[in-house]
């Protein structure tokens, strides 16, 4: 019964090595580049999606600004049935009577204005633009954001991936292994224990793989929530975990790379945009003492009767002056004031941060191809050993004990392969979004 429960599970593991995707009709994938998922993220994702919407707020304020400066015309008609005292009106002459009416007045008229004077409007139409130029530069920076997040999880897929091609290869040596333990013992050359030992393997291998799969199905729904779609579609990526994965066109000294992004971030041309609009609206503040010159006038009838109205007009120029208003203009522009200082700081704080990141992330990249080269190294002697071992083995100088040491050894060297390509990409898009280039991988 035991031995049956043993050979049970050898096939389950088996299986599990073997087994495909679950049987149905599978809709079809969307199949991805590197750098297609890169532009996607970079134009499409939610986050870019609702910067370029904040962008179009700031741009119907400009209009908003803009009207200031426009003609105001407006219309309007009533009637009005009323009675009214006229000794409240200051009128007691002879003869006339305390209560006039009731009687029905008709009024239609139009009317319009237009400033001609406002220094305060300017500067705050000049305001608004410069909020439009700060939203652009924010969309700018959720675009890198996007594009760096979608270039990320491109790449754990693609790690992810390379882990269940490693398990596979693991659970195909452990399968093999069971195969040679038992013709070993079999022929009398081996004990039962090397082929427990074998089934051991197997069965852990089995359950390494399905770890990897999961981990891989994980990684791809993180790839569809960074390009925004929904979690339930398909992705099959065409890019592997390569030296080649990802491309990223940087300058090739330091200096250089923190002069471009000096230039190209958009996240500084953001913070220097909300300095500007602190500035220009303190200017706006500072500009309501000066004087205000607008034109106003009407035309239409008025009368009695719709019949009996005649025609009315009035035109005239009214010049305003501010003088006091408690002192509430002098504290809005002390707050904008307060307002840019902030901004500055931010900004210089923000330029010593880009020339960290861009040192971070060279060093990172620096050691990561430095261990890249040893893993791969690693793997070779590793694939060596299991090689030499397994030859001893099937020769019977030795026990299966080797074989597994120089498995688990060879197990542990693919992994670290695979960790040092992922560590080597990931600095690169480190690399990339520090110099303000992460649209451009590829």
């Amino acid at each position: 019964m035991a031995l049956r429960n043993r050979k049970g599970y050898w096939l389950l593991a088996v299986g599990v090595i073997l087994a495909g995707p679950l049987a149905g009709q599978a809709p079809t994938p969307l199949r991805l580049s590197f750098a297609e998922a890169v532009r996607r993220a970079a134009g499409t994702a939610p986050a870019v999606e609702l910067a370029g919407l904040r962008t179009d707020e700031a741009s119907a304020r400009v209009r908003q600004a803009r009207g200031t400066f426009l003609p105001s015309l407006s219309f309007a008609a009533g009637w009005l049935n009323r009675d009214f005292n006229s000794k409240a009106q200051g009128i007691s002459f002879p003869g006339v009577p305390t209560i006039i009416g009731p009687f029905n007045a008709y009024d239609a008229r139009f009317r319009a204005s237009q400033t001609l004077l406002d220094f305060s409007g300017l500067a705050r139409l000049r305001a608004a633009r410069a909020q439009v130029a700060g939203s652009t530069a924010e969309g700018g920076a959720a675009s890198e954001g996007a594009a760096a997040g979608a270039a990320l999880a491109y790449l754990r897929v693609a790690r992810a991936a390379a882990q269940v091609v490693a398990r596979r290869a693991d659970s195909s040596v452990a399968a093999d292994l069971v195969g040679l333990a038992q013709a070993q013992k079999n022929a009398g050359v081996s004990a039962a224990i090397d082929v427990t030992r074998a089934r051991t393997q197997l069965v852990s291998a089995a359950g390494a793989l399905l770890v990897a799969r999961n981990q891989l199905d994980r990684a791809r729904i993180d790839l569809t929530r960074a390009l925004g779609l929904d979690p339930w579609t398909p992705i099959e990526i065409t890019d592997t975990l390569t030296a080649a994965l990802p491309v990223a066109d940087v300058p090739a000294t330091a200096e250089s790379i923190v002069a471009l992004a000096m230039a190209r971030r958009p996240d500084l041309a953001a913070e220097i945009a909300r300095g500007d609009v602190a500035r220009t609206a303190k200017s706006a503040i500072t500009a309501e003492r000066l004087p205000r010159v607008d034109v106003a006038g009407d035309y239409g009838v008025s009368g009695l009767t719709p019949s009996t109205s005649v025609g009315t007009r009035q035109i005239g120029v009214q010049v305003s002056i501010p003088i006091l208003d408690g002192f509430r203009r002098e504290g809005r522009a002390a707050e904008q004031t307060a307002v840019v200082r902030e901004s500055e700081v931010r900004a210089r704080d923000l330029r010593q941060q880009i020339a960290a990141e861009v040192e971070t992330a060279l060093l990172d990249l620096a050691s990561a191809q430095a261990q890249q080269g040893i893993a791969s190294e690693r793997l070779r002697l590793a694939a060596d050993e299991m090689a030499q071992a397994r030859e001893r083995f099937a020769a019977g100088v030795a026990g299966n004990i080797e074989v597994i040491n120089a498995q688990a050894s060879l197990l542990r060297a693919r992994d670290t392969d695979i960790d040092a390509r992922f560590s080597a990409a990931t600095a690169l898009v480190a690399l990339a979004r520090a110099a303000g280039l992460a649209r451009t991988l590829h």
